[in-house]
């Protein structure tokens, strides 16, 4: 499913935070948006969600997020966001099954379809062996695979990710993109993550979004919007920007 932001305005507290957005994020594709702190990403995403309030056009697949209930919405669009509330004392298994929360009728309970999605996302995870261990005694990757898991058990054809590496040591990084990578091409999924690592998001994602000051400094593939005069500008750090083995933009930093 395509999803398109046009002319995006939000404002927080009656500050503007996010100015003239426009982005389109093509079906199957990854689109990473990155940006110096502040810049507006984790509010781009919760304004997608209708979680912040906003002006302009969001799409999902030509419908108008904006017109549907909360668990319509939550039928189409996961969100896994950057410092989930993770209830002490909860199973793994449990709260990969509120990821069905939209299917499950009010006052209702989970169907056996619902426990079967449950167990299976947990499968492809490699979480199944720590279905019944409680969350806090999880370590930083297994739980960032848990939060990834309770969104994939939405079952929905788009991903919003925020900051999916937080706090992750290189090792972790590198193991969670390549999952989601390796579940958006069997899923078909379109996946929109925001990001600080840059290297990062020029390895995995199709095309970038520069946010600065609340608005789109440069947008497309990788090599184009990683360069070491954008890095320079909006992140006031010097890098050097070679191509790696596959073409794809790798940054180092340079001394002063």
């Amino acid at each position: 499913m395509t999803v398109a932001v046009r002319d995006l305005d939000v404002d927080l507290d009656g500050r503007p935070v996010l100015r003239g957005v426009t982005l389109e994020v093509p079906g199957g594709s990854w689109t990473a948006v990155i940006g110096p702190n502040g810049a507006g990403k984790s509010t781009l995403l919760r304004a997608v969600l209708g979680l912040r309030p906003a002006r302009g056009e969001i799409e999902v697949a030509g419908t108008d997020l904006r017109t549907l209930k909360p668990r319509q919405r939550a039928r189409i669009v996961a969100y896994a966001p950057q410092s989930p509330n993770l209830p002490i004392g909860m199973t793994v298994f449990d709260y990969t099954l509120l990821g069905r929360s939209p299917y499950i009728p009010h006052l209702g309970r989970e169907s056996a379809r619902d426990r079967a999605v449950a167990s299976e996302v947990l499968e492809r995870l490699d979480l199944s062996g720590l279905a019944a261990r409680s969350l806090d005694q999880l370590s930083g990757g297994e739980r960032q695979r848990v939060v990834l898991a309770r969104a994939l058990a939405q079952q929905t054809s788009v991903l919003l990710l925020d900051e999916p590496t937080t706090a992750l040591d290189i090792g972790h990084q590198q193991q969670v993109m390549e999952l989601i990578d390796q579940l958006r091409l069997a899923d078909e999924l379109t996946v929109v993550t925001t990001i600080h690592d840059l290297t990062l998001a020029g390895q995995y994602a199709d095309r970038l979004v520069l946010l600065s000051a609340g608005r789109v400094a440069a947008a497309g593939p990788p090599a184009e919007v990683l360069t070491a005069t954008a890095v320079a500008e909006h992140f006031d750090a010097r890098v050097r920007v070679a191509p790696g083995p596959d073409g794809r933009p790798v940054l180092s930093l340079e001394r002063p």
